[in-house]
C-alpha cells in the first residue's frame, strides 16, 4: 500500500528525534512532502537529509512550539515550500519527574508551555492553511499518562490530559470544515524522552506493560500514517492507544 500519502504535505513539530523523526520519516516514504520542525537543527538537517537521500521530499524549519509567531514562520514556510500544508502533527514534547511535592513551578510552566500550549499553538497557526486544502487532518501526540495517573509526574499527567481533551474539542469544531482531529496515546516507547524517567519509575512502567516489551517508534508511527491517510476520512475525534495493552488493564 506504497503512496497513501501522495499529494499531501506534512508538518511536524518535534520531528528531529523519537517518535517525530520516525513520523517523519514514514510520511515520506508514503509520498508526503514532509517538513521538520524543531528546535534540534543539526539533527533536524539530518533527518531531512536521510529522507532526501531515500528520494523523498523534505525541508527543516526551525521551530519553538512556545511562540504563536515561531509557528506562523513555519507554517509559511511550509506552504511556500511545498504549495500547501494538509497535515499537523503535534509530536513535540517533553518529560521530567517531578511530584506535587517536588515539582517546581518553572518546571511546571515549561512543560505545560511545550506539551500543551505548544499543540493549541500549533492548531492555531496551522488552521487557515489546513481549511484551505480542504481535506486535512491533525494528529496531536498524547501519552498514555494522559489518561491515567502515576506518582512523581504531575506535570506531565496533566499537559498530556490537556491534549486528549483539545483533540475532541478541535474535531467537533472543524467537523464540517474539512480538518480531522484525532489523538494517540502512546505507552512506553523506545526513544530518547526515556533518558529522563528514573530507573526505578521506567521499571515500574515496564511490569505494567500486559505484552511485556517496549514499543519502537515506527508503532507510533504507523498509526499516525493511518489517522492523516484518507483511509481515516471518516475518522475524528477519535483515540488511538499504542501501549501494549497497558491501558485496556485500567
Amino acid at each position: 500500500m506504497a503512496g497513501r500519502l501522495l499529494g499531501k504535505t506534512a508538518l511536524i513539530s518535534g520531528g528531529a528525534s523519537g517518535l517525530g523523526e520516525a513520523q517523519a520519516i514514514l510520511y515520506a516514504r508514503e509520498g508526503a512532502s514532509v517538513v521538520i520542525g524543531d528546535v534540534q537543527q543539526e539533527k533536524g538537517m539530518s533527518v531531512a537529509a536521510t529522507i532526501e537521500s531515500e528520494g523523498g521530499k523534505a525541508a527543516f524549519i526551525p521551530l519553538d512550539v512556545t511562540s504563536a509567531e515561531s509557528w506562523d514562520a513555519a507554517v509559511a514556510e511550509a506552504v511556500t515550500r511545498f504549495g500547501k500544508l494538509t497535515t499537523l502533527v503535534n509530536n513535540a514534547g517533553i518529560f521530567h519527574p517531578g511530584g506535587i511535592v517536588d515539582e517546581t513551578k518553572q518546571g511546571w510552566d515549561r512543560m505545560i508551555a511545550i506539551n500543551q500550549t505548544g499543540v493549541f499553538l500549533g492548531m492555531k497557526a496551522a488552521t487557515g492553511a489546513l481549511l484551505s486544502s480542504g481535506n486535512s487532518s491533525i494528529v496531536n501526540i498524547s501519552s498514555l499518562f494522559g489518561l491515567i495517573g502515576s506518582p512523581g509526574a504531575i506535570s506531565y499527567h496533566a499537559s498530556k490530559a490537556a491534549v486528549r481533551v483539545m483533540g475532541k474539542a478541535g474535531a467537533l469544531e472543524f467537523a464540517r470544515q474539512g480538518i480531522r482531529v484525532n489523538t494517540i496515546f502512546p505507552g512506553q516507547i523506545k526513544t530518547p524522552i526515556l533518558g529522563d524517567i528514573t530507573p526505578e519509575h521506567n521499571e515500574a512502567i515496564k511490569a505494567s506493560i500486559p505484552m511485556g516489551t517496549v514499543g519502537d517508534p515506527m508503532d507510533v508511527a504507523y498509526a499516525s500514517l493511518y489517522l492523516a491517510s484518507d483511509e481515516a476520512k471518516y475518522v475524528s475525534g477519535a483515540e488511538l492507544w499504542v501501549d501494549g495493552a497497558w491501558y485496556a488493564g485500567q
